[in-house]
């Protein structure tokens, strides 16, 4: 079992879609690229700057809904 998968089965990824490496690694790009944004960028996404933070810290197994089954 790889360690995708038992995180996955921790967090309730279901068997049927695993998180790929690829979009592990994107979402904690994404999430880091929100603390560089200033607080019009964050405004204009409809964001707070503690929301941004939040979403930052969030842990790489917290994944988004839609990738669980």
């Amino acid at each position: 079992m790889t360690l995708i998968e038992t995180l996955g089965r921790r967090t309730g990824l279901s068997s049927v879609k695993y998180a790929s490496f690829s979009e592990i690694a994107s979402l904690r790009r994404q999430r880091k690229a929100l603390l560089r944004l200033d607080d019009t960028a964050l405004q204009d996404m409809g964001l707070t700057r503690k929301q941004a933070e939040l979403e930052a810290k969030r842990s790489l197994w917290d994944v988004p809904a839609n990738w669980r089954g």
